[in-house]
């Protein structure tokens, strides 16, 4: 009995998820050769189980879920790899996976952001910093950029919010 692809997108992202967690937990950083797995994972399992047309799944999948998260990273508000991370993700789940999976991800972010606000003290100064991201998009205002804290507890290690969000997401819409 052949093992059905939704399955199988489970069992790539899972163990996926647990050292990419670990490392974006423990180092504020996740490895590029984690992140190239998961790439290289997602289009061969799409090609295996789609030929053509699943190659092109995972490729419109990588770029579309690169797109809004490099746009994030242009204001300064999320990291380099981060942004890696879900084009991988989105190679896996493909193209019509990413909006919903993209909602998950931002709605664990939020979940994440306010306990990191509540734990280091910063629910002011980053509100402000949220004000001025949207203050920013509006014509003739300038666009914050936003340095790294030196203190990574005020940072949010997105990437439990992207794997976490993109387990959710392809247990509950695929499987």
């Amino acid at each position: 009995m052949p093992v059905p692809p939704d399955v199988m997108r489970l069992l790539l992202l899972i163990p996926m998820a647990i050292f990419i967690v670990y490392y974006d937990v423990r180092y504020r950083r996740i490895p590029n050769v984690l992140v190239l797995s998961l790439l290289i994972g997602g289009l061969t399992l799409n090609i295996c189980f789609g030929g053509f047309s699943g190659a092109l799944t995972s490729l419109e999948g990588f770029a579309l879920a690169f797109l809004p998260m490099f746009l994030i990273h242009m204001f300064g508000a999320m990291g380099a790899g981060d942004v890696k991370l879900f084009a991988a993700v989105g190679s896996v789940i493909g193209v019509s996976m990413v909006p919903m999976t993209f909602v998950v991800v931002v709605m664990l972010g939020a979940v994440l952001a306010v306990y990191t606000m509540l734990r280091s003290g910063t629910m002011f100064s980053t509100l402000h910093g949220v004000l001025r991201i949207f203050v920013g998009i509006m014509p003739g205002w300038e666009m914050p950029r936003f340095a790294i804290p030196p203190d990574r507890k005020h940072t949010i290690p997105y990437g439990v919010a992207i794997m976490v969000g993109s387990l959710i997401a392809t247990a509950v819409f695929q499987v």
